[in-house]
Order: C-alpha cells, then structure tokens, then sequence
C-alpha cells in the first residue's frame, strides 16, 4: 500500500478542520498569600526538603548579614577536608573554606566530574509548597551536568529566594535558559517500591539557607 494511500485514509478518518481550541479558565492560585522570605514559607520549605531526605543548614541573619566567610564555614562542615569540588564559574568568591579545593567548571568532562566528592553551587528560586530547588544555569549554578553527576550537591539558598508557588517560581524565571528542579536527593522506586538513590543525580543534597 503507498504512503499517499495511507495518508489519504488517515486524512478521510480524522475529518474537517480541526475544531477551535477550547477557552480554558485561568481561575487557578497565581501565588500565594505570604511574601517571598516570610518566615513561614521557609519553614514550610524545610519541612518538604527534611521529608525528601536532604539535609538542612540555617545561618542566623538574612542574605545581607550574613557573611562569606560564614557560608565557608559551614560549607567546611559538610565536605570532607582536603577534597576536591566542582563550582560554577560565578561562584561568589569566600564561599569554599581553606582546605576545600574547588575547581571552576571550564567544560569538564562527564568521566571528571563522577570523580570529584561534590559541587557547590547557589540557586535561582526555591519553591515551598513543593519543597523545590530551581537552578537557571546562571554564573553562580553552572552547566546543569554539574549539579547531576557528583554525588553530594551543596546549594546555598537565600530566604527572599523562598516563594510560596510553582506560578510564583515561574514568574521570577527566564524563558529559554536551562533549568534544573531539585526536590530533594534524586531518588526512584521499582514496581515493589524498593527505593533507589543516586540514579538520576547526587544522592546527597545539604541546602544551605541564608
């Protein structure tokens, strides 16, 4: 049977033209009641990222007392001294601690970055509701490789980067740049729901807020 035959059946069986698209309501919650940062909302955020098995570190102060040389210090506290780390470009200089070595991403090799102990990078949004980290591939996040192949992922995240919704989340990002949604270590079941780590991205998440 020939390609036109086929497709003129396929053509007679689906019909006229098709029909206008349907108006759908936009009555849906475009953000929420409280403002990016409200306190409640970050401990909303700890609370999902706590039950997805990621572990989190509060620094007292907000983004602009907080210092560098505090992030470092509980940067030291997560990563195994002496080892070797990942890092966006654009990491904020002072955020890895002395005795950490951390190698700017230059287009590593995926061989490269399965040997590193992890990665450090900052974030674009973090979503409370569904206790999800967003990174945009900006200066400060890198590739997204980066933050999927070494095994522990440090993210420092700040307050006012805490919204309530995904509508909120979407609105602060830039359409076309390449995003990664974090929810916790990557993790998957099998038919018997024998959980599974590490399969997708890092198996050890530690979220730094400031």
């Amino acid at each position: 049977m020939s390609r036109d035959v086929v497709l003129g059946r396929i053509r007679a069986a689906l019909g006229g033209a098709a029909p206008l698209p349907l108006d759908v309501p936009r009555d849906y919650r475009p953000g929420g009641e409280l403002p990016p940062g409200d306190p409640a909302l970050v401990e909303l955020l700890v609370d999902r990222l706590v039950d997805y098995r990621a572990t989190v570190h509060r620094l007292a102060g907000d983004g602009a007392t907080v210092h560098s040389g505090d992030i470092a210090a509980r940067v030291g506290e997560i990563l195994p001294s002496g080892c070797t780390v990942v890092i966006p470009p654009g990491l904020p200089p002072g955020w890895l601690p002395d005795g950490i070595v951390g190698v700017p991403d230059d287009g590593r090799s995926h061989e490269w970055l399965d040997t590193v102990a992890g990665v450090v990078t900052a974030a674009t949004v973090a979503i409370a509701e569904t206790g999800t980290i967003v990174l945009d591939g900006s200066p400060d996040q890198g590739r997204r490789v980066i933050s999927l192949l070494p095994d522990l992922h440090v993210c420092v995240l700040r307050t006012d980067q805490v919204v309530a919704s995904v509508p909120e989340a979407l609105r602060r990002l830039t359409p076309g740049r390449p995003l990664t949604w974090i929810s916790g270590p990557s993790a998957t079941s099998d038919i018997e729901l024998n959980r599974v780590e590490g399969v997708h991205g890092p198996r050890n998440l530690h979220v730094v807020i400031v």
